[in-house]
């Protein structure tokens, strides 16, 4: 513990031996690091907030969303592009200075840095725009501040507000020019394909082409055969049913003759076959032997042996109804036949025909195509041309207009200057330790005896004269004063950037 309290002594004596060296050196460490900071120019910052209203209530009605939000975001991204940090130049006392093009890039390039815009919330827009010159006073960069970030709510107001009235009716007259083109190409088409249909009836029926129209037959004419069958089938069923069903209605009593009878016996042959017993049953053989013999005695009789039946009438026109049915259907399925026939001995007779057919209907329906595309994308961009011209969905609204910077951002000069007085007198200290590291002399005689390896018997003090003394107390006085110098040279400096900054408020 002695030994670190003797060398903590002997470092202060070093030091205080060699105040004037420290003295000096923290002078001129200050002076240079105060002019350094002084050349720091001062950065003002002008900040502003616009809001943007997105709402087209006009939009929603019509169904046409207009491109606003997309216009505000990409204006948002390309609003710090070189073209418009230029014109920010050139519209602020900035450019006053640029006479040729590489200086313009240099100030561009700087600019850039000193911009920011930041979108707060969904509709609100933060621009800041900072700037400091030393060539220039801190009030003309306050102002330069100011100008650049009204400068910039100007191009964003021109961008998004002044509308793109011009733009919307060169895209028209593209839109027209082309539909035009178009117009004219299927007009030719359309032409040919009349040509084609007069000079080929037969292929052109239906307007499709022979492909088309084989396959739209075969499907055709397989719902014929489906239907046909049906139709037969039910014909089949109703002549059974017709078979089973007697003309004539016996009559009660005798006036009912062999006729009535035979009547009888068909109802009961029918109700033995309805039983499930085959032909060669007893019971249905004589059943049938009965019926064969009142057949022969009921057309002895002649027509008065019975009533008409009306079932059976009924029944034979609904006959006659599926008989009519079956014969369209044949007719039909025969008609589509032969037409099926005919396209298909075609396809393999006339093959250059086809393919001319379907070469003409592929380019009619692709230019129709692009055409009616055409003409939809031009009403929908001609409508939103008027929504967007003649009721402007976009509310732009400064919030906050630029402000006057009051105090610049950076430097924090009475923090450098303050931190370059203590680096100065730091710097004073090591230089008149580190000398009196440097030179053989021992500030204490345990010092020197640990240096030596040999007991020292005794030190012997200065003895100073009184004139010696005065001269002394004189240097100090001198060196105090030389100290409190540094300090208010110090104070100076703060007062000055205190007044400079008043200055500018």
């Amino acid at each position: 513990m002695n030994n670190i309290f003797d060398e903590l002594r002997s470092a202060l004596y070093s030091v205080w031996h060699r105040k004037w060296l420290a003295l000096g050196v923290a002078w001129g460490v200050c002076l240079l690091g105060w002019l350094v900071v002084g050349m720091i120019p001062n950065s003002y910052e002008s900040k502003a907030r616009i809001f943007v209203k997105l709402e087209d209530v006009l939009s929603d009605v019509t169904g046409v969303q207009t491109s606003n939000k997309r216009d505000i975001e990409r204006v948002q991204q390309t609003l710090t592009s070189a073209v418009n940090l230029e014109k920010v130049i050139r519209g602020t006392p900035i450019g006053a200075d640029i006479t040729d093009p590489k200086q313009m890039e240099g100030a561009v390039l700087g600019l850039g840095k000193r911009i920011k815009i930041e979108s707060t919330k969904d509709n609100l827009f933060e621009i800041t725009a900072s700037y400091g010159d030393g060539s220039k006073s801190d009030a003309a960069n306050a102002k330069i501040a100011q100008a650049i970030a009204q400068k910039l709510i100007d191009i964003f107001r021109e961008e998004n507000l002044a509308g793109n009235r011009g733009e919307m009716s060169t895209s028209l007259d593209f839109m027209d020019q082309q539909l035009a083109q178009r117009q004219k190409e299927l007009e030719t088409a359309e032409q040919k394909r009349l040509a084609f249909e007069a000079a080929n009836p037969a292929l052109a029926k239906g307007g499709t082409s022979p492909i088309q129209r084989i396959e739209s037959l075969r499907a055709e004419l397989r719902g014929i055969d489906a239907d046909l069958a049906a139709a037969q089938s039910a014909l089949a069923a109703m002549n059974g049913q017709l078979a089973g069903t007697p003309k004539y209605l016996p009559m009660s009593g005798p006036a009912g003759g062999a006729r009535g009878a035979l009547a009888e016996a068909q109802a009961q042959l029918s109700g033995l076959r309805a039983r499930g017993l085959t032909e060669n049953h007893p019971d249905v053989i004589a059943a049938r032997n009965q019926v064969s013999m009142l057949k022969q005695a009921a057309a002895g009789e002649g027509g008065g042996g019975g009533m008409p039946n009306p079932a059976y009438s009924s029944l034979e026109s609904i006959k006659a109804e599926r008989q009519a049915n079956v014969q369209a259907l044949s007719a039909r399925r025969a008609s589509v036949q032969t037409e099926l026939t005919q396209l298909t001995a075609q396809q393999f007779t006339n093959p250059e025909v086809l393919a001319e057919q379907q070469r003409i209907n592929r380019d009619y329906d692709v230019l129709k195509q692009q055409y009616d595309k055409l003409l939809q994308d031009r009403e929908e961009l001609r409508l939103r041309g008027q929504v967007e011209t003649e009721h402007n969905s976009v509310k732009f609204q400064v919030i906050d207009p630029p402000t006057t910077p009051r105090s610049p951002i950076a430097p924090n000069r009475p923090l450098l200057l303050f931190g370059v007085l203590v680096l100065g007198l730091g710097a004073g200290v090591a230089a008149s330790f580190a000398v009196g590291q440097l030179r053989s002399t021992f500030a204490t005689t345990a010092k020197l005896e640990r240096a030596m390896g040999l007991p020292v018997l005794g030190a012997i003090s200065a003895t100073v004269t009184d004139a010696g003394k005065a001269l002394r107390r004189k240097r100090l006085k001198y060196f105090y004063a030389g100290t409190a110098a540094l300090g208010g040279v110090f104070v100076v400096l703060l007062a000055l950037e205190i007044f400079e900054r008043s200055m500018v408020a």
